[in-house]
């Protein structure tokens, strides 16, 4: 049985766990679907009430009869590769590519209906409250007034992007920012912003979830510090142990969610609460586990070898 690692080749955390499931002698495809087609090819024929399915990538073809787990990580639009690309070949190849792979039985980690639902930051929030997490109050709106009465009312908010950074070349960063006292929120009305309670936190905490393993990790914040994702802090990260309340949230998160995989992030109080920032379906974790030695990539490829009989 065959694991197929949907992914760009420039990869690293992929690049991690196909190095774990090489070691443990367990075979793979790795495509990106901006290949298809040219560099990769696909066939699928319904004979006899089903589908017989093929994929040839990297010189390597397999059968959607003989996959035992499917891995989304950072796939490439389809055919975005291709000769003459267009919208229209890209839904094509899409249609094509996920039709197929929808058809097996195999597992995925993580399902892309799933996974394009728990991208929705205001559906995290909900689900993040339901499910137990402490979580800071959140606006998110385009009404400067709206805006500056939430401030007024918390005092100490910051802005934050709800969809992640703009894909733009060279890259942008967004980081969550501190709104200052007497802020103009006029610019508000141009587009739905996020305001969040501020948190003062005496420390950032990434929980890496892989179906029933969890895997948290420790950053001291610096004074003042509102976004751990940038500047130096002077600390680095460290193995945590994680609390009941918080093992028996992340379960129920990822069960209501449909999720085997999820990257968790909190801020720690000084108090030592965990607040629920966001959950990242296909967040990073390869600093992670370089900084800790946690065997995260060695879980990762563990579900996606796994016999289904033993999940």
């Amino acid at each position: 049985m065959t694991v197929l690692i949907l992914t760009s080749p420039q990869d690293v955390t992929a690049d991690m766990v196909v190095a774990e499931l090489h070691e443990r002698g367990v075979p793979l495809v790795r495509l990106d679907p901006a290949d298809l087609p040219g560099g990769a090819d696909l066939s699928a024929e319904y004979v006899h009430g089903d589908f017989h399915c093929y994929l040839s990538a990297q010189g390597r073809m397999v059968s959607s009869r003989a996959l035992r787990s499917i891995w989304v990580r950072r796939p490439g639009e389809p055919a975005a590769h291709a000769p003459g690309a267009s919208a229209w070949l890209g839904a094509e190849t899409g249609q094509a590519l996920y039709g197929m792979l929808y058809s097996t039985t195999a597992r995925w980690m993580n399902h892309p209906r799933q996974a394009a639902q728990a991208r929705y930051k205001p559906w995290q929030l909900r689900l993040a409250h339901h499910s137990g997490f402490a979580v800071p109050p959140t606006l998110i709106t385009t009404f400067p007034r709206v805006a500056e009465e939430f401030a007024a009312r918390y005092e100490r908010v910051v802005v934050k992007s709800l969809s992640g950074p703009p894909r733009t070349e060279p890259p942008v960063a967004l980081p969550t920012t501190l709104v200052e006292p007497g802020a103009d929120f006029a610019g508000v009305a141009a587009g739905p912003t996020l305001f969040q309670g501020y948190v003062p936190k005496r420390a950032d905490v990434r929980l890496t979830c892989v179906g029933l393993r969890l895997f948290a990790a420790r950053k001291a914040a610096a004074e003042g510090q509102v976004d751990g994702r940038f500047g130096d802090t002077g600390h680095s990260w460290e193995p945590a142990e994680v609390p009941d309340r918080i093992v028996r949230a992340v379960r129920e998160y990822m069960d209501l969610a449909g999720l085997a995989y999820a990257a968790f992030d909190f801020a720690e109080d000084a108090e030592g609460l965990w607040w629920f920032l966001e959950c990242n379906q296909g967040g990073q974790f390869g600093f992670v586990e370089l900084e800790t030695g946690q065997p995260i990539a060695g879980a990762v490829a563990s579900w996606l070898g796994a016999p289904p009989a033993h999940l």
